[in-house]
């Protein structure tokens, strides 16, 4: 994964990323069940060259829903994987489930 994406272990680490990040962040929240793991873990690398390719632009930050719960419901997170756009600490946009590179660089440029 790309050095551009942030691991939180809690949600104080969550808030603190977001309160530093200089812009948008781009929060994917991934679960540790099969299923939802397989997925997030396909979307690690999408995010990751997204990340670096759209440079200053956004900070992406993979959220764990199990150690992050009170981002989870903050966010109104239901089913992992889970795409929420940032601004100011509020949601912009979301989407559930996973996405190809292709709908994640339309994601992002529809709403950054």
């Amino acid at each position: 994964m790309a050095r551009r994406v942030h691991q939180p272990l809690e949600d104080q680490e969550f808030d603190f990323v977001l309160s530093m990040a200089p812009g948008p962040v781009l929060a994917y929240f991934c679960g540790t069940w099969p299923k939802a793991l397989k997925a997030c873990r396909a979307m690690d690398e999408v995010v990751g060259e997204l990340a670096e390719e759209y440079g200053a632009r956004f900070t992406a930050v993979r959220t764990d829903m199990t150690r992050c719960p009170g981002a989870t419901r903050r966010y109104g997170v239901t089913g992992a994987p889970t795409t929420v756009l940032l601004r100011d600490g509020g949601a912009v946009a979301s989407q559930a489930g996973p996405m190809t590179r292709e709908e994640f660089r339309a994601f992002l440029d529809a709403h950054l």
